[in-house]
């Protein structure tokens, strides 16, 4: 485990690339955590920059495509921080980006706290938890110039390749009695239209929801009332650039969109 210099010094480094828009080509060797604990520890140095509270999580590589992208064999959690959320329908700058994708998701906002325990969260007590599911797009980066080959602990050090976020409305249909898995959001982007898939999200988003409850409750963290959570991309990452409009109609659950200069 890395000690508490080593710590603050990766996380500064990292959020000091993350503010600049630069990239590099990785942790110095004494910076790098050797495993999840140590990464996530990173991790959290990094939201001690915000002068916000949290605004929520993501969840990085809950669909193969996902884990394809970044070279990961699995779900690993990040900080969704206030200042990188775009309004519904804004215009996110795609200056130093240069992962340059975005990702429909499904996103769920806390009702009350879910605190760290010894015993792992059923699904139905996460669901009890929630108040509201919300269309949304993530925008992902990460502070690497080689994401590809930076490995598992490197990538959840840099927040799990956290950028920017866009959160649409609440859902107004009765979404706890719908079949997630079978949800179809339909992108719209360039004229052409792309089909997302509810089962893309580790099999079911509510599956990805508390497996995000459980990696917190893990770690000693609790997933706090009022936090946003996204699931991760029902739809392999889509290329975008400057001048793209990105819209996600997820049927009766709403729509969602962003613009990118």
């Amino acid at each position: 485990m890395l000690d508490r210099n080593a710590i603050a010094a990766a996380s500064k480094t990292l959020h000091d690339h993350w503010r600049a828009g630069t990239k590099f080509s990785g942790l110095n060797e004494s910076l790098r955590p050797r495993d999840r604990i140590g990464a996530y520890a990173v991790q959290a140095g990094i939201e001690k920059y915000s002068s916000d509270s949290l605004f929520g999580w993501k969840i990085a590589a809950t669909s193969e495509a996902g884990q394809k992208h970044i070279n990961v064999d699995g779900p690993m959690a990040g900080r969704i921080l206030a200042e990188t959320v775009i309004p519904d329908g804004g215009t996110a700058s795609m200056a130093g980006n240069e992962m340059r994708v975005a990702e429909p998701e499904f996103a769920f906002r806390i009702r009350v706290d879910l605190p760290a325990r010894a015993t792992p969260y059923t699904m139905q007590q996460v669901l009890d938890a929630v108040d509201t599911l919300h269309p949304a797009i993530e925008i992902p980066d990460s502070r690497f110039q080689d994401f590809v080959s930076a490995g598992a602990e490197q990538i959840i050090a840099d927040n799990a390749c956290a950028h920017q976020f866009v959160l649409g409305p609440a859902a107004t249909a009765d979404w706890r009695s719908m079949d997630l898995v079978e949800e179809r959001p339909v992108i719209t982007m360039r004229g052409q239209q792309f089909v997302g898939h509810g089962k893309n999200v580790l099999g079911d988003p509510r599956v990805a929801l508390t497996w995000l409850a459980n990696e917190l409750r893990q770690l000693g963290v609790t997933l706090k009332a009022g936090r946003v959570v996204t699931t991760g991309t029902c739809h392999a990452p889509l290329p975008i650039q400057s001048g793209d409009f990105f819209a996600v109609n997820f049927g009766a659950l709403g729509k969602v969109s962003v613009g990118f200069s």
